[in-house]
């Protein structure tokens, strides 16, 4: 069977294909004569987008549905505050069977690629020997460099695809670099760099890389990527007894404090030059990149204003192309 795609989906289509499930949530009627009968609120998605769904009669207690099941449905879609599926029939699937690609949305640029810009970097603009063997330290661990050439940056807000940690990781050395460009003889640039490569190291154990939706691991909800990243650090620090103490300060702050604030989960703030450049280097690839997600999303027959973004907490402007503004 064909698999439909969501992004192609319009109230009153019928609806008879694979989905990811994003969200599963049981809820219990509010009717008097359906008092202790249950319905499933879902949201399913795929590779082109997401869409909301419901189930008045799921299946038994038996059966769960949960994030991150690939399941077939049946059904069509409805209209309840924007695009609904109604669902008939819905069963699980094997998700060893089915095409991952429909799923888990990849980087437009390969990891063989990026990895050996990434490289590049390494070799030609970390000058400082106790950095450079740092580099070789983390990236000479195969296993390492696979799961970091592999990883998604985030689950939903930003470089949420294979790869997306590697991508992300060179946007910020780029922006990185034009700041200590600007900055010369404030900011050391290897230094900047080695934290901007760094900087997000833990996100390869917060998400489990073998679920289609990016799920996070048990230490990823409990630890999180910064405390993770930090720990990795020190270990990989143990192997270089002779690295100064003043040069790994310099790096754990950058690591704990790239969010750039507490309530964004940084422990700390920004308390030195350079990893207050860190911080808005990682927060200018990250808006620039939830930006075009939304962009890419908007139909160009919907009018010039995409549809409001939680995240960004706006809409955007989008003119129609050739527009002479």
């Amino acid at each position: 069977m064909k698999k439909q795609m969501i992004k192609d989906m319009r109230i009153g289509d019928d609806m008879e294909t694979q989905v990811l499930v994003l969200e599963a949530n049981k809820t219990a009627f509010s009717a008097p004569h359906r008092a202790g009968k249950h319905f499933l609120k879902l949201v399913l998605g795929d590779v082109s987008g997401r869409i909301k769904a419901v189930m008045w009669d799921p299946p038994g207690d038996d059966v769960t549905i949960e994030p991150g099941d690939v399941v077939f449905v049946r059904g069509s879609v409805g209209e309840y505050h924007g695009p609904q599926v109604v669902i008939s029939d819905l069963r699980k699937l094997d998700p060893s069977k089915v095409n991952r690609s429909f799923f888990q949305p990849v980087s437009v640029r390969s990891p063989e690629e990026m990895m050996g810009e990434l490289k590049q970097v390494i070799e030609e603009e970390i000058n400082d020997e106790h950095l450079t063997a740092l580099m070789k330290v983390f990236f000479g661990d195969s296993e390492f460099a696979r799961r970091f050439a592999l990883a998604p940056a985030a689950r939903t807000i930003h470089h949420n695809y294979v790869s997306g940690l590697l991508e992300h990781t060179l946007e910020v050395i780029h922006f990185c670099r034009s700041l200590a460009e600007t900055y010369t003889g404030q900011i050391q640039l290897d230094l900047l760099l080695a934290g901007a490569i760094l900087h997000d190291a833990g996100k390869i154990e917060e998400y489990r890389q073998d679920s289609l939706s990016f799920e996070f691991t048990d230490r990823g909800k409990l630890v999180g990527h910064i405390s993770i990243g930090k720990e990795m650090l020190d270990q990989k620090l143990e192997e270089l007894p002779g690295f100064p103490p003043s040069l790994k300060l310099e790096l754990e702050h950058m690591i704990l404090t790239h969010h750039g604030m507490r309530e964004w989960g940084s422990p700390e703030i920004p308390k030195t030059i350079h990893a207050y450049a860190l911080f808005h280097a990682d927060l200018l690839s990250a808006r620039l990149n939830q930006f075009i997600n939304v962009m890419n999303r908007h139909s160009t027959g919907s009018g010039d204003w995409t549809e409001w973004d939680r995240f960004l907490e706006r809409s955007i402007y989008v003119p129609p192309p050739g527009d002479d503004q």
